[in-house]
Order: structure tokens, then C-alpha cells, then sequence
């Protein structure tokens, strides 16, 4: 029986440093950390290495992004009482692991990933490298650093966390009893699409930030992709076939059942729907953007909590690594 005030397990998750976080990281990933971290220890990373992987030649703003990110992360909610804050580079131990578990790793795993399929057509031709190839090894080490038995993922991770059991299975037969098989926690979380209607990605430019001002805001949704099938003001509108409504349903919880029937009846237009669905926006991210305005103006504080976050992240990394080394003979 747990004790009281006891955790649940270990927990892991990161970001790519590819740019200030967006609505789709906020609902998507962010909301969800916030609440875990009352429930498990909690290593939540800057996965710097990650971003190498498809964006090596780009890094002179690196430092800056990671910045970015934490502010994110703080104004979000992520307590650094409760979570462990790290930059995935400053903790060595990371690429150490990742470089053990890809001796024991057979290409043909890592093949068969879907996103590395995809990420191989998004190049155009341009030959992958090792680094991408190898993406979900590292991935593994990540996790399996501090033995997290747990990552909350999306249904689209699902494969990648797949083979990260299918590695630690592994070193555990050829090894002993080490790493743990870490299990889905997998939320339903909304899926917020792109202003342009496409995925929402940094790399697409159609993101809304945590951090973007009103009038930023306002514009962006005023250019949002709304029901196609709704040519004209008087025309029945199609609310589930359309992005804005997606965005409605999470934020105007009150009134999303009602903009759907003015909507279908065409009591409201799609102007008016989205400048009532950008001022529901700028509300409800008003307290983050307020809470990281005030971290902003303490930047020695920020990269304080960033340094304790490595230095806990390393001195739990080195006591993983010494077990990993002596299971291995190393």
C-alpha cells in the first residue's frame, strides 16, 4: 500500500526547441503535464538533440528557443517544485544511453516506424541521415534515463513508445532486470488544426502562440479556414466540418453548443464567429501570457530553474547509467 502523498510512477515527456510553443502544445501536451505532475515524479525536457535530427545547419538560435520554451513551460503551469526542468543536451547522459541502446537495436525496428517514413518524404530526396533514422532510440534513452514507467503520449506516438518497450524487453533478456517497460498514457486531448486548416506545425507558419499579443491573435483567426461548403452568408453552415468550431469546442465550453446551432440555422456568419472565437482565445490565454510576462522580466530566475532541473536530471541520470555499465560489463 502507498504511502500517503505517494507518487504513481515516473513520468517523462519533451519538446522539440523549434520554436515558441503554440495552441496545439498548450491543449495538446502542456494542460495535461500540469496535471500529472501532482500525481508523478515528473522529468519533463527541452529535447535539444531532437532537433537536430532534420535541422542541424540552423542552430544559432537554439539557445534562445530552449529559453522560450521554459517561459512556456512556467507561464503554463509547470511547477519546478514538483517537476524536473531539463535541457536534454546539458544532461550527457542522454547521448550515452542512446549510443548503448543502438548497439542493441536492429535497423529493420527502426525502419518500420511510420513517422520515419514520413520525415524521409519530407526531405524531397535529400538522404536522411543517421540522426533522424536513429530518432526513436534516443527517444527510448529519454524515457529509460530515469527508469520512467510511464509517457503521456498522443495516439500518433504510439509506435515510437512501442518500440521503446520493444528496447527495453531487449536489454533487459540480453542484460538483467534494468529498465522498465514503460507504459501509454494516452488523454484525450482535443486536436487543434493549423489556421490554414493543415496540421498545426511550426514548420507550416500556421500556428497561434501561447505567446502571441491580441491584435496578433485576432488577425490570425480572422484568416482561419471555416466550413468550405458554406459559400455565402445565408447558407446552412456544416460546424463539425469546420476547423473554427473545433477551436470553439475548447474554447467557449459555454457557448459552442449554441454557435453550432447558429451556425446550422446561419443566424451567424463565419466573421462574426471568429472574432467572438479570437476574443474567447485571448481570455483564456490572458493569465499564462500575464504569468510569463512577469517570468520574462526575471531571466536569472528562469535559467536558475533550468540549471537546478539539469543538475537533479544529472545526478539521478548518473546513479541509471553506473546500473546500465555494470549490467553490461562496461
Amino acid at each position: 500500500m502507498k504511502a500517503q502523498g505517494a507518487k504513481k510512477g515516473v513520468i517523462f515527456s519533451g519538446t522539440r526547441p523549434t520554436g515558441r510553443l503554440h495552441l496545439g502544445n498548450l491543449e495538446g501536451a502542456l494542460r495535461n503535464w500540469v496535471a500529472l505532475q501532482d500525481e508523478y515524479e515528473a522529468y519533463y525536457g527541452i529535447v535539444d538533440l531532437h532537433a537536430l535530427t532534420t535541422d542541424y545547419e540552423n542552430t544559432g538560435e537554439l539557445q534562445e528557443t530552449i529559453f522560450q520554451i521554459v517561459l512556456d513551460y512556467l507561464a503554463a503551469g509547470l511547477d519546478p517544485h514538483k517537476s524536473t526542468i531539463l535541457v536534454q543536451s546539458r544532461v550527457p547522459q542522454h547521448a550515452e544511453l542512446h549510443a548503448l541502446f543502438s548497439m542493441i537495436t536492429p535497423v529493420s525496428w527502426l525502419e518500420r516506424v511510420p513517422t520515419y517514413k514520413e520525415k524521409v518524404l519530407d526531405l524531397g530526396g535529400t538522404p536522411p541521415g543517421y540522426g533522424l533514422l536513429g530518432y526513436p532510440v534516443l527517444m527510448t534513452a529519454d524515457i529509460l534515463l530515469y527508469k520512467a514507467d510511464h509517457v503521456p503520449v498522443g495516439q500518433d506516438q504510439l509506435p515510437h513508445l512501442e518500440l521503446a518497450r520493444e528496447i527495453a524487453r531487449r536489454f533487459n533478456n540480453l542484460y538483467g532486470k534494468v529498465f522498465p517497460e514503460p507504459q501509454a498514457l494516452v488523454t484525450e486531448v482535443p486536436v487543434l488544426p493549423g489556421i490554414d486548416g493543415r496540421k498545426m506545425s511550426k514548420s507550416y507558419g500556421n500556428t497561434i502562440e501561447m505567446a502571441d499579443p491580441p491584435d496578433l491573435i485576432r488577425r490570425k483567426v480572422r484568416s482561419m479556414f471555416t466550413d468550405p461548403k458554406r459559400i455565402y452568408r445565408t447558407d446552412p453552415g456544416h460546424p463539425e466540418e469546420c476547423p473554427v468550431y473545433l477551436y470553439h469546442r475548447v474554447y467557449s465550453p459555454d457557448e459552442h453548443l449554441e454557435i453550432a446551432r447558429q451556425c446550422r440555422a446561419a443566424e451567424i456568419g463565419c466573421v462574426d464567429d471568429k472574432a467572438k472565437l479570437a476574443e474567447n482565445i485571448i481570455e483564456a490565454l490572458a493569465p499564462i501570457q500575464q504569468k510569463r510576462a512577469e517570468l520574462e522580466r526575471q531571466p536569472d530566475l528562469v535559467r536558475g530553474i533550468m540549471d537546478e532541473g539539469c543538475r537533479k536530471a544529472r545526478r539521478v541520470a548518473e546513479k541509471i547509467m553506473a546500473e546500465v555499465k555494470g549490467a553490461m560489463g562496461l
